[in-house]
């Protein structure tokens, strides 16, 4: 890589070693943020946000972590307005023609940052619709900002390159693109990855997953963002939106150094508190999530996404009150999903008797009702999640309603909750307990029209269960159960595919390999249009991954970003 005389100012007037300045002061920042210093953090880069791209990229980071936190539409509009702003600032400091050897660092720099905000703004979109369509939303951006990682990983590589002042920081931002890309577009069902192969993309996952590693153990200015990006997955993304697989031990690995250095720090205490909830140790989940809480009062966000995992560790536990009253905080603090919230109160409530519930002011029956009226759109966008909880709460409408069988336990499931309580012998049994409860109580009604759709579900979730707990021939009957009653089912038709996927999970963890792609290929092809369709297809997409053993998303590409 070519440096002339003249290449060594930016065309901003600053001197070269204005870039090791800007990347020193953004990574105190930085370090600022993981202490819960959060409002110093941000009033130390605004004051440059204007004129330092690093500066301008991380004020607009931490904004944009915030919206997704709160998902208040304010903060939403304020970091993507800030992003954008970033993204200028870069585009002013890019290098005006195509690509050659004569970059000079700050070029480099400036194309990686550049691809790195558009990579965030799809982000944001991301989080807010699963079906991922909206992730190439904005098209040839995002497909920029792929092709510039693409071009900046060609330009580490090349026999032309000279490594800069900055080169650990400027490589440790390629990895993180590539490794985002790769990682997220493997893990797409087959239909999306078709459109996305039509504009230019591919993905693989082993090579995604090295490429964040590699990114996390250099003391780099995105080492935090590779080591965030691979905690999520392997301990959120691969159970939403896989088959609950995640490799737990690396995530300790990766967690271990940064909680050492910042044993306070709200994020990794979220963390630590999450990897022991996954393990099935709910008491420790629990006081890592409360400790995680009183670390600070600064970004309650952070107690909002810990309301979100305690409210499912008294889930899995069937501690119904603690349940709803950490539903009913975020119902009044947070703006994610005003309607799922309502609906997981309800659901909570409907789990008790009526006395127990006369001390909480409200009934189940006034929250079903209210859930409709809390929809909202993100990005114009309604959530899987809000679409589910409305399409149930449906049924509360009627003069004398039936009452869903045990709605907090089929919540459980769209949330893959299962996986998490399967680790511990005494929580799977307990909810077997429950759901046997709820078979008495729906065989003692007279029959409707939900019935069936009642009785398939218990079934589905009882198979799960017993899968759990090895009662493997049981479990499958189970599942066959619903495949039986598919003709007669009225309104979940979600249950169907859901049933062919589980019943396909099992026979591959009994080695009977070609009979569960067989099950999976049909739950992906044979059914369309019902609820939570996306979040299946991915797992769907997980479970023949394994099957297939395919490292990517089922076709064999080289190792290449």
């Amino acid at each position: 890589m070519k440096m002339s005389q003249e290449d060594d100012t930016l065309s901003t007037g600053c001197s070269r070693s204005d870039l090791s300045v800007a990347l020193e002061d953004c990574m105190a920042a930085l370090d600022l943020f993981l202490r819960n210093d959060f409002e110093e953090a941000q009033a130390r880069l605004s004051i440059r946000s204007k004129d330092s791209m690093y500066h301008a990229l991380t004020y607009a980071t931490i904004l944009e972590m915030k919206a997704m936190m709160t998902f208040d539409p304010q903060h939403i509009l304020t970091a993507g307005s800030t992003m954008k702003d970033a993204q200028a600032l870069c585009q002013r400091n890019r290098k005006k023609s195509s690509f050659s050897k004569s970059f000079t660092e700050e070029e480099l720099h400036a194309e990686v940052c550049y691809a790195e905000c558009l990579l965030q703004r799809a982000a944001l979109t991301f989080l807010q619709d699963e079906n991922m369509i909206n992730f190439i939303k904005g098209g040839i951006k995002v497909r920029n900002s792929y092709q510039t990682y693409k071009e900046l990983h060609t330009v580490l590589k090349s026999s032309g390159y000279t490594h800069g002042d900055n080169h650990g920081h400027f490589e440790g931002g390629v990895k993180l693109g590539v490794g985002a890309f790769n990682l997220m577009i493997s893990m797409l069902p087959t239909r999306t990855l078709k459109l996305l192969e039509f504009v230019g993309f591919s993905g693989n996952k082993e090579f995604g997953l090295q490429q964040l590693q590699e990114g996390s153990a250099e003391s780099t200015f995105r080492s935090f963002l590779c080591n965030m990006l691979l905690l999520c997955y392997h301990t959120f993304m691969s159970f939403i939106l896989g088959t609950g697989e995640g490799d737990v031990e690396d995530a300790e690995k990766l967690l271990q150094p940064y909680l050492k250095k910042y044993p306070k720090g709200s994020i990794f205490l979220f963390f630590a508190g999450r990897i022991e909830e996954i393990k099935g140790n709910l008491d420790a989940a629990i006081k890592l999530f409360e400790e995680c809480c009183e670390a600070q009062q600064q970004w309650k966000q952070f107690h909002h996404m810990c309301y979100w995992e305690l409210m499912w560790c008294f889930t899995y536990k069937r501690h119904w009150k603690m349940a709803y009253f950490y539903a009913d905080l975020l119902s009044k603090e947070n703006s994610w999903s005003k309607a799922t919230y309502a609906y997981m109160k309800a659901a909570y409530l409907s789990m008790l008797t009526a006395d127990d519930c006369l001390t909480f002011g409200e009934t189940a029956l006034t929250l079903f009702r209210q859930v409709p009226g809390l929809k909202q759109k993100i990005a114009g966008k309604s959530l899987p999640t809000e679409k589910f909880a409305i399409r149930k709460a449906r049924r509360y409408f009627a003069d004398n309603p039936v009452p869903l069988p045990a709605p907090p336990l089929e919540m459980m499931y769209i949330w893959n909750g299962y996986t998490v309580i399967g680790k511990q012998k005494d929580l799977t049994e307990g909810m077997l307990k429950t759901l046997d409860e709820a078979q008495a109580t729906l065989e003692s009604y007279p029959r409707t029209e939900y019935t069936i759709d009642d009785q398939c579900l218990l079934s589905l979730l009882k198979g799960l269960c017993l899968k759990h707990l090895g009662h493997h021939e049981e479990a499958e009957h189970y599942f066959t159960l619903v495949l039986c009653n598919e003709t007669q089912i009225k309104y979940d038709h979600y249950l169907v595919p859901n049933a062919l996927l589980e019943h396909g999970l099992l026979c591959l963890e009994q080695g009977r390999k070609d009979e569960a792609i067989k099950l999976l290929e049909t739950a992906k092809h044979n059914y369309k249009n019902y609820s939570m369709e996306s979040r299946t297809h991915f797992r769907i997409q997980a479970a023949l991954h394994k099957a297939k053993g395919t490292g990517e998303n089922g076709v064999h590409v080289p190792c290449s970003p």
